[in-house]
């Protein structure tokens, strides 16, 4: 009989016998066993489930709002959205759009575009790991880095999921992240993805950003485990969009070194804007890119393109290429943008010293005379291409709204800056205006006319 048993079950210990009998019996037990069905105790009668109904009230499948508040009625331009626009069938002065040096309707941008359709198509179909990467795409990168005067640079196909998608690249679940109250809805939404704890400042504050700061070093030497894993990091605007005023970048980057943390700069509106050669607020500050960490910035202002870009250290940006979201799964960008994006470079670097000298005299024109205007504040910085003007009295968006219309009616395109109900930190109502580099100073003057006579 012992003969039968084979030689690896009388050489295998007792315990290993053991526990695979065990795991036997109980996979038998799971295939044999009878399903549970639960009694039904409480079963309903007809008249329980009747009475049940007429007190049942469903709730809306929707929230119960007035949707004629978020309801726009949209303007439609038929051409190049560029200095001048055909506006609801009006040829209309427009400062309205982010084009501040005109690069929309450029001839030889639109030359360069054309024959870039005409060699690659309309698009790539595909992401960039995936067959999208194109020879143009690596020529923009490079000429941004080099623009920058950095080590490398990424591009993303949609300017809205660039800082989006940069931020949750690298600040994950336990990091802490320090922004301002006024950083766009991107930003937001980009730190909302990185599921990190974040900290609030007041916008351009350095004194409640380090206190903030205080409070965390704090708490970091009460538990030096969890801060030597823990990364912070400081999430900021060059040039504010919702306000149209700088950040005082030098003293951050010194609170940088003081409190260990990383420095996240979008430079959306201040880059090909601001500085002696449009580099960005690092460059008006004279502030070594080296100590910003990353940079960030949309092609769909200066630029005239669409898209946006990442540029720093290769270190840094080359983690994006598997870690940004919007640069991984989205389609890269077209082939013709990618291209009318280099051609702009070209001409911003052939023009830097005519442009930006130009562009910030007529900001601070523009921003002298609506500041003379007596029923009307203008926020932010002389200098910058963005004002946020508003009523002196009764600064409501209904007002604001009328004023717009009534400017269009005169051929002059303006438009209420708009906040979503989701953004955490909405600036008041205010009527939005972008100073193009080639505006006049009658243009200016006119602009400036039809918002004091719409008051009156």
């Amino acid at each position: 009989m012992l003969d039968l048993i084979p030689d690896y079950v009388k050489n295998a210990p007792f315990y290993h016998l053991v526990v695979e009998a065990f795991l036997l019996v109980w996979i038998l037990w799971l295939i044999f066993r009878k399903s549970y069905s639960p009694p039904e105790k409480n079963k309903l009668t007809e008249k329980d489930k009747k009475e049940l109904l007429e007190e049942w009230t469903p709730e809306p499948l929707v929230p119960n709002y007035d949707f004629r508040e978020s309801i726009v009625k949209p303007r439609v331009v038929d051409g190049p959205v560029a200095k001048y626009a055909i506006v609801d069938g009006v040829k209309s002065l427009n400062v309205a759009s982010f084009n501040f040096l005109n690069m929309v309707g450029n001839q030889k941008i639109s030359e360069m575009a054309i024959k870039s359709i005409q060699k690659y198509g309309v698009g790539s179909c595909g992401p960039r790991g995936f067959y999208g990467t194109i020879d143009v795409h690596l020529e923009l990168e490079q000429r941004l880095a080099k623009y920058f005067n950095v080590e490398e640079g990424i591009i993303y196909s949609y300017g809205f999921s660039t800082i989006a998608s940069a931020i949750p690249a690298y600040s994950k679940r336990g990091d802490i992240i320090f922004a301002d109250e006024g950083v766009h809805f991107a930003i937001q939404k980009g730190i909302v993805a990185s599921r990190s704890d974040v900290r609030y400042f007041k916008h351009n504050d350095i004194e409640d950003l380090e206190r903030l700061l205080k409070e965390q070093e704090d708490a970091d030497k009460k538990n030096p485990k969890k801060a030597k894993v823990t990364r912070k990091f400081l999430v900021i605007e060059g040039l504010y969009m919702n306000y149209g005023d700088l950040c005082p970048l030098p003293k951050m980057v010194e609170l940088k070194y003081k409190y260990k943390y990383r420095i996240f700069l979008d430079e959306s509106v201040s880059f090909a804007t601001i500085g002696k050669t449009g580099r960005g607020i690092t460059e008006y500050y004279n502030v070594p890119r080296e100590k910003i960490d990353l940079i960030s910035g949309s092609m769909e202002m200066s630029l005239g393109s669409v898209g946006g870009f990442c540029v720093g250290s290769s270190y840094v940006v080359q983690h994006q290429v598997l870690s940004g979201q919007g640069y991984c799964f989205s389609a890269s960008l077209p082939p013709l943008l990618a291209v009318s994006a280099i051609e702009a470079l070209n001409i911003i670097e052939e023009k830097q010293d005519e442009i930006f000298p130009e562009l910030e005299r007529k900001c601070k024109i523009m921003h002298q005379k609506l500041k003379a205007l007596n029923n009307y504040t203008v926020s932010g910085i002389d200098i910058s291409p963005i004002k946020h003007v508003r009523l002196s009295f009764e600064n409501t968006l209904d007002r604001l709204e009328k004023i717009v219309d009534y400017a269009q009616s005169k051929a002059i395109s303006l438009t209420v800056a708009r906040y979503l109900k989701e953004e955490k930190f909405s600036s008041k109502p205010s009527i939005r205006i972008s100073v193009n580099y080639d505006l006049t100073e009658a243009e200016i003057q006119q602009i400036v006319d039809v918002l004091d006579q719409a008051v009156n």
